[in-house]
């Protein structure tokens, strides 16, 4: 085999190497370009499947749930004006009383005679008055002896009605109607005015008292709505705001409240725990999206809007949030489909296909 012949052979060789490595290896390069777009495109060409709701205007609350208790519109405990043994109790443990009701008596024997005797006094000084006067017309007497006796009967009857006043302070009548509780003393005990007979109770109407947090003291407006049930009993219950404290708790940083309930079949009484739903705004004509809805970035909120087959994000700003729903204040119209699952996933311009709430 002469030069020549052994350089043609070596030359065929490393031409069949070369095309068996170019079919290995550039092929794949190739389909790898061809397959790069479709990849680089391929978030943008899937469709995903979303919810979706279509914005309306919308009656939006914003509430408070809370703790309370039922206070009594009056409650007094009883007790004597003086001193002095009692002689009679009238009243029965836990029944209706009615204002100005004969509830005890203290003995007051002493005071009744000394009335009588006054009373007596009166009479004879009515008696001397009027001869003072007849003697004064007919100038018997002077006028100066008329006006004594004159100022002499005034003064007994002002002592009369001074005794009277004692034995009403014997008395014990109930300042108000109302129930009234469990004895606390005896007859032919010795009371003072430091002696506790009983508790009176006022229980129709009934007040709701609460503490709501101090943003919102100033702003719950007297006659505002509110709810509350009793431990026991889920029947919802309705009361109305009439007052609230003149300032805030510093300790608790609340402020207190207090509604009626008109409680006129009695079912409920004072000191029983209430749990209070309180509406504190309300917007008749509110837009409003699920809270899932909004996306937050680098401090702009945001959410999806479906138009004609693609996502498309939008500005908002919010307002009220409730427990559910956020109130949007600018960047939504009534009819506008707003997305409200997959948020995470979306892009502007990605295809989805929604199913409407």
């Amino acid at each position: 085999m002469n030069k020549i012949t052994k350089y043609s052979i070596v030359g065929i060789i490393v031409a069949g190497c070369a095309a068996l490595a170019y079919n290995a290896f550039m092929p794949k390069e190739n389909d790898e370009l061809n397959q790069a777009p479709k990849s680089a495109g391929g978030r943008q060409g899937k469709t995903l499947n979303v919810r979706a709701v279509v914005v309306e205007q919308q009656l939006l609350t914003d509430g408070l749930s809370m703790s309370g208790s039922l206070v009594p519109d009056e409650e007094v405990s009883l007790s004597f004006e003086t001193s002095g043994k009692i002689t009679d109790i009238f009243f029965k443990e836990g029944s209706m009383v009615e204002k100005g009701q004969l509830l005890a008596k203290i003995n007051d024997a002493p005071l009744q005679a000394e009335l009588r005797r006054k009373e007596a006094q009166l009479r004879l000084m009515q008696d001397r008055v009027y001869r003072a006067k007849a003697l004064l017309e007919k100038e018997a007497v002077s006028k100066e002896a008329f006006q004594e006796a004159e100022a002499n009967l005034s003064a007994l009857r002002a002592e009369i009605d001074g005794v009277k006043a004692e034995i009403a302070q014997t008395e014990l009548r109930a300042p108000f109607s109302g129930i009234i509780g469990l004895r606390q003393v005896s007859v032919g005990a010795y009371a003072t005015t430091q002696t506790a007979v009983a508790m009176l109770t006022k229980r129709s109407p009934l007040k709701v008292e609460f503490s709501v947090p101090e943003r919102y003291a100033g702003t719950l407006p007297d006659g505002a709505s509110l709810e509350f049930t009793v431990e026991g009993d889920l029947t919802p219950r309705q009361a109305k705001v009439y007052a609230s404290d003149s300032r805030v708790d510093e300790n608790t940083r609340t402020f207190t409240v207090r509604a009626l309930y008109d409680n006129r079949d009695g079912k409920l009484v004072p000191g029983r725990y209430a749990n209070v739903r309180l509406t504190t705004q309300e917007f008749a004509s509110a837009l409003a999206v699920p809270s899932e809805a909004i996306v937050s970035e680098m401090g702009i909120d945001k959410v999806y809007l479906y138009k004609n087959g693609k996502a498309e994000p939008v500005e908002i700003t919010k307002g009220l949030r409730t427990d559910a729903q956020v109130q949007v204040l600018r960047g939504l119209n009534v009819g506008d489909t707003v997305i409200t699952s997959g948020t995470m996933q979306l892009r502007a311009g990605q295809a989805v296909t929604v199913t409407v709430k």
